[in-house]
């Protein structure tokens, strides 16, 4: 005598993994945003304008550099121009806290 077993389902679905980078996304952005609604506005777009200059623009500079040199070993056609971007880049990178303290001085 052979039972039937019915396969047991589970009536919660699982959640799908872009849902999950959603939810995660959201809870980062309220956390990191939430800091500008006490402060003035002045304060904000300093603390923007500081992350902007010593974290993202060299980072983009130093990914620019790795992408160019990448193409450059991989004997892409536009790996020099990709190159002379990329040292453009680089020098607007990383010289930005001296090229904005140079337009400050020359505006006041």
């Amino acid at each position: 005598m052979k039972r039937n077993k019915k396969k047991q389902t589970s009536k919660i679905k699982p959640v799908s993994s872009f849902m999950a980078f959603v939810f995660v996304t959201l809870c980062l952005s309220y956390l990191l945003w939430m800091p500008l609604g006490i402060c003035s506005v002045e304060s904000s777009l300093h603390n923007i304008q500081s992350k902007l200059m010593t974290v993202i623009l060299p980072l983009a500079s130093i990914l620019g550099l790795i992408f160019a040199g990448l193409s450059f070993v991989a004997g892409s056609m536009n790996a020099r121009s990709h190159l002379v971007l990329a040292i453009i880049g680089a020098v607007v990178g990383f010289g930005s806290p001296s090229i904005v303290s140079f337009i400050r001085v020359l505006v006041n």
